[in-house]
């Protein structure tokens, strides 16, 4: 090892604190994080650094919950932003919005095209509360008119609670990737018990009975998952149907809440 190099033993070292972080030696930092901030001439690559998404990701979490945590009971509803606004689909989610609404719940998509501005709307021309929460994509795709309180997250995990902590089921109309990415992470909560009392309906038979049959035949038939994880969702054709089953556990929660059992969720 060559003389001049610095050990522990070689005495005091530079040192720097950066909060509860300590850099010694060659990791001391040339300059501050306040110099960096205040410096406009200076370098902006750590505006992309990981500390710094921390702060970004924090804000998401805390813009999400002051906007959300006074919209009341809720249902977020999924589906293809691909939806044209004549079909029966769109016209499904509209008319389930309407009733959600009815029945006292807040409505949260989102916030796109398709199945989600047939949902927003719904529940805006109802007079209920219209919530959309959009993400940035490298295409883009807004807000959709319907929208009455809207939040726009960065990163989807983010996005991802704020659908979970605000509702107290999911319904889910026909969609791709992200709609089925929805419907699997709100089948794996309830599977874990991560909620409970919290419904997902799924809407349109023609379209989720492969799926399920799948899901029987390969995922239960081979033991990858348990017969009755059949039984945590619940497969309907229509608007009334699905209102049905939503209202039905919501008289299950009450029910518990009210003997002062303690139940999970959001």
């Amino acid at each position: 090892m060559p003389v001049n190099s610095p050990t522990p033993t070689d005495g005091p070292a530079e040192q720097r604190r950066k909060g509860p972080v300590l850099l010694r030696r060659t990791a001391v930092e040339p300059s501050t994080t306040d110099q960096r901030l205040l410096d406009s001439r200076g370098p902006t690559d750590w505006l992309h650094a990981d500390p710094w998404r921390v702060m970004r990701i924090q804000s998401e979490f805390v813009e999400g919950f002051g906007a959300l945590a006074q919209i009341g009971p809720a249902i977020s509803i999924f589906g293809s932003a691909r939806t044209a606004s004549h079909t029966r689909e769109y016209e499904q989610a509209e008319a389930l919005a309407r009733g959600l609404v009815d029945s006292g719940f807040a409505v949260i998509t989102g916030g796109g095209p398709g199945i989600m501005e047939a949902a927003n709307k719904g529940a805006c021309e109802a007079g209920g509360v219209s919530v959309g929460l959009g993400i940035e994509l490298p295409f883009e795709q807004g807000l959709n008119q319907w929208v009455d309180i809207g939040v726009n997250f960065r990163y989807f995990f983010a996005r991802k609670t704020m659908f979970v902590k605000y509702a107290q089921g999911f319904v889910v109309f026909p969609g791709g990737y992200g709609t089925l990415d929805e419907l699997f992470e709100a089948l794996t909560l309830v599977q874990t018990r991560k909620v409970t009392v919290f419904p997902v309906v799924l809407v349109g038979e023609d379209f989720w009975r492969p799926l399920v049959e799948w899901m029987r035949t390969t995922l239960a038939g081979t033991g990858r998952i348990n017969e009755q994880d059949l039984e945590l969702f619940t497969v309907v054709d229509n608007p009334e149907d699905a209102l049905a089953v939503i209202k039905e556990a919501d008289q299950e929660r009450r029910t518990i809440h009210h003997n002062g059992h303690v139940f999970g969720g959001n």
